[in-house]
């Protein structure tokens, strides 16, 4: 193999994106899928290639310092894209510690085994970590989020990706270690975990549940295809300037209400069912504990070096992702149940 890369967090909804891309592009490389499977690692995400002979599933926990020690040893990692996180801003408001443990010591315990895996040569090497526009704060309602703008974070979730981000590049200027960092906007598409709101409504619109709205809708966020952010990813791991910054956007702003309008259209005409009905299961319910207003991300710099740009426009986007879950219904019934769970053990473990 030209090179073996480590992936974190392969089994959840980027993570899973991103391990696909580069088995299938990049025959050559070996790619190893590291995920803790907790409640949003699902392998069944990767059940078309789990197979390919240039996959490695490894189930393991970051936080597990000697874990992480082995798989370095175990496999000569070239690089490393780090996307495992706990990412759910409700769950970090109720459970913080868990965020902490696994988005900043996870972190450090993964720089620790890349520095000392690599302490006698850095050529052609890369720690790639993959961080949120939730970092730098909350914007009025102008301006936007640029790889300069000081972080200030809102949330515990938020918090403790700043944290990591500060390691790592800390790692970069104290110990010489190659690494990039990549803040992105909202992500949506296939395989999401349906605690998110694109996926959460979609299947409430199929089951005629509520849709529940903090607020009055009026928080504003920008949102990227995830194919078109596994697509940056892969450049900027191949391309990044070490201990360089770069915001990865969609160029594509939606205040919250708009957008559920917009999907609720949609899903009327794939449903065939009559306009507006879909919009009368709209709820608002009272607003998140603090809730960011705004999100904008300036991509200019990605798309100056290397040269990115996202393929998809909102709508066009939004529509290829219902039609996923609306022709992918027995997936989203194992994540509700829980059935999914039992995949690792089914394939991995009785085999």
């Amino acid at each position: 193999m030209k090179k073996t890369v480590l992936i974190t967090g392969g089994a959840g909804f980027i993570g899973s994106h991103v391990v696909r891309h580069f088995v299938n592009k990049y025959p050559s490389y070996r790619v190893v899928n590291a995920d803790k499977l907790t409640y949003a690692g699902n392998l069944q995400n990767l059940a078309d290639i789990e197979n390919a002979g240039n996959y490695v599933f490894e189930k393991a926990d970051i936080v597990d310092e000697k874990v992480v020690d082995a798989l370095f040893e175990k496999y000569s990692f070239d690089g490393v894209i780090h996307l495992a996180a706990e990412s759910h801003v409700d769950r970090s408001i109720a459970s913080p510690n868990e965020f902490v443990f696994t988005n900043v010591i996870g972190t450090v315990n993964l720089l620790n085994a890349a520095r000392k895996a690599w302490k006698d040569n850095m050529d052609d090497k890369m720690f790639y970590h993959i961080s949120t526009d939730e970092v730098y704060g909350s914007l009025g309602s102008k301006g936007l989020f640029t790889e300069d703008t000081p972080y200030d974070p809102r949330s515990p979730y938020s918090a403790s990706k700043a944290g990591s981000d500060h390691f790592v590049r800390a790692y970069h200027n104290t110990y010489g270690l190659p690494v990039v960092v990549s803040n992105c906007s909202n992500n949506y598409g296939p395989n999401q975990f349906p605690e998110k709101l694109l996926p959460l409504f979609i299947n409430n619109i199929l089951t005629g549940k509520e849709l529940p709205v903090y607020g009055k809708g009026e928080n504003i966020r920008d949102w990227l295809y995830v194919e078109d952010h596994a697509k940056a990813i892969d450049l900027l791991f191949h391309s990044g300037r070490h201990g360089e910054t770069y915001n990865i956007g969609g160029h594509n702003e939606w205040k919250n209400i708009d957008l559920i309008y917009l999907l609720c259209e949609l899903m009327d005409e794939k449903l065939g069912r009559e306009k507006g009905e879909s919009a009368k299961l709209i709820t608002y319910v009272k607003d998140r504990a603090g809730h960011d207003k705004r999100y904008a991300i300036d991509a200019s710099k990605i798309q100056d070096y290397p040269g990115w740009t996202p393929e998809h426009n909102f709508r066009e986007g939004l529509s290829k992702t219902i039609d996923w879950y609306l022709e992918n219904t027995e997936w989203m019934q194992n994540v509700l149940s829980g059935d999914y769970e039992k995949y690792y053990e089914q394939q991995y473990l009785e085999r």
